[in-house]
Order: structure tokens, then C-alpha cells, then sequence
């Protein structure tokens, strides 16, 4: 699973790909040809998507355990670094096992003597944990505000300066949606009309894993995270994977009353959300 998540975030970082669209055929791929369970690929999902989310905080975090500038390490090298400090500081696998594994896959991915570096640094981040971290490599807020909240937050300084501009208030509130902005966000399915109902995407899924969506009629919340692509459903095109808010959107361009013909419709800001999707089950 590891060798799969520096896979995503090699694509990622070479072709400035979308995880979201990465990640799933590599999970199939990986469920199809060596049994991968929804635990593997919920662990897979995580390592991806924390790595990715906390970017910004890790590679501070590295940059001061090694003794040349950033810039010069190379990018697959950053990326085994990076998947390893998400296991040591951003999840709950033992320090032993987020090592071993790291270095494991560097010796695959990179060869034995970057492994011996990757070792090295690592062994160097084990020591501290996240909250020790950030107070040894963020600037003061005092001398620095966006920039503390860059390092602290994992957000670009220029995307910390935007929302504190839009936002308006003091520290309190441009931490919190900081803070939002990073929480792991629920995966949620779409029950595409005519084609499926919510009720069978929970039925399939259990209660334990499956919960129905807020706002939305046609939604259906994971709670266990995993692989949607899994489900019968969502591999028949029946069933999606889409968010509340992306839906709502489609539901109410579909309710908007019309004068004339209800007989053509375009799309004009298509990309990959699902809302085009929706709304071809809709009419």
C-alpha cells in the first residue's frame, strides 16, 4: 500500500495530476491483482491524502533535519520522506513500523544508499512529535503572522493571506477555518436518480459503514472512508462518488424554473465534480 501511495504522489507530482482521479484505478488495480481489502485501501486513501494535505508542514519539518536546501534533494526522495512523516506525525502507526516501512520502500524505489538517507532522517523526525515540531520550525506569529500560520497549517502563505482578507477578525478565526480546511473529509456517494436509490447504497454498505447524507437526498456518507470503487453500484456508473455541496448544486440548477422547453441543457463549468452526471440522471 505504501508503494501505491508514493505511486499517487509521484503522478501528482509529475504530471500535476489530481489525486482524486489518480488514486482510484490504482486501487482497483492493486484489489485486482493482489487482494487488497477495504482496510488496505483505507490506509492507501489516508497516507495519500494526509501526505498531500500537510505538504507544506512536512517539508519544513525535513528541510530542518537535513543539511542542504530542499530544492536539492530529489522529488521521489521528498515524497518517500514525506509519506513517512505523515506515518510518524500524522497517524497512529508505531514509530518503528512508519520507519521500517519507509525505508523498505525506499530501498525498492530508490535504492539502497537513499535509503540510508531516508533512514537518517526519519530516525531524526521520530524523535518530537508534531506539536514539538511546529514550535521549532514555524516563525514567531509575533514576527510573522502568515507566515506562522503557513508552516503551522500547511496552507501556501499567499492562500493564508487571501482568506484572512476575506474572512476579516483577528488570529482566532483564520485559525479555525485553517484548521477545518485540513480535516479529513468524509467520503460521499451519490445515488444517481433513476439509476439507484441512497436506500441501496445503504443497504449494501451496513450501518456501520454507511450513513445518509445531510443535506442531500441522494447521498450517502462512508464513515470508514475505503474504496468506493468497490461497490457494484459505483463500478456500473448507477452510483458516484460526490459531495453534498456539488450535488445541491446540480439539484437546484435542475429545479430553476424555466420559460419554454425544458429540453436543453449546458454545462458550462464542467470539470470534476460529478455535477454533469447528476444531472443527466435528473432529466
Amino acid at each position: 500500500m505504501r508503494l501505491l501511495a508514493f505511486e499517487a504522489l509521484r503522478a501528482v507530482d509529475e504530471r500535476a495530476a489530481y489525486a482524486n482521479l489518480v488514486l482510484p484505478p490504482l486501487l482497483k488495480k492493486a484489489r485486482e491483482n493482489s487482494g487488497f481489502e477495504a482496510r488496505d485501501a483505507a490506509l492507501a486513501t489516508e497516507l495519500v491524502y494526509g501526505t498531500l494535505r500537510r505538504q507544506g508542514t512536512y517539508d519544513a519539518i525535513i528541510s530542518a533535519c537535513i543539511d542542504r536546501p530542499l530544492r536539492e534533494v530529489d522529488p521521489p526522495v521528498l515524497d518517500v520522506l514525506a509519506l513517512g512523516a505523515h506515518q510518524l506525525l500524522g497517524t497512529r502507526i508505531p514509530t518503528h513500523a512508519a520507519v521500517s516501512a519507509s525505508v523498505e520502500l525506499a530501498r525498492v524505489v530508490l535504492g539502497d544508499g537513499r535509503a540510508k538517507f531516508v533512514n537518517a532522517v526519519l530516525r531524526k523526525i521520530s524523535r518530537d512529535d508534531l506539536d514539538t515540531w511546529l514550535q521549532r520550525v514555524a516563525p514567531p506569529y509575533d514576527e510573522d503572522a502568515e507566515d506562522h500560520l503557513a508552516v503551522v497549517h500547511s496552507h501556501p502563505r499567499w492562500v493564508v493571506s487571501a482568506l484572512w482578507d476575506a474572512l476579516g477578525g483577528g488570529r482566532a478565526g483564520i485559525e479555525d477555518l485553517l484548521e477545518a480546511d485540513n480535516e479529513r473529509p468524509e467520503v460521499t456517494l451519490v445515488a444517481r436518480p433513476g439509476r439507484s436509490t441512497a436506500e441501496e447504497l445503504l443497504d449494501v454498505l451496513g450501518e456501520d459503514s454507511g450513513l445518509p447524507g445531510r443535506w442531500s437526498p441522494y447521498a450517502v456518507r462512508l464513515t470508514e472512508g475505503g474504496e468506493p470503487g468497490a461497490l457494484d453500484a459505483v463500478r456500473e456508473g448507477r452510483a458516484g462518488v460526490q459531495d453534498e455541496g456539488s450535488q445541491l448544486v446540480a439539484i437546484a440548477l435542475a429545479d430553476a424554473p424555466l420559460e419554454g422547453a425544458d429540453a436543453r441543457w449546458l454545462d458550462g463549468c464542467a470539470g470534476p465534480g460529478g455535477k454533469a452526471a447528476l444531472l443527466a440522471a435528473l432529466a
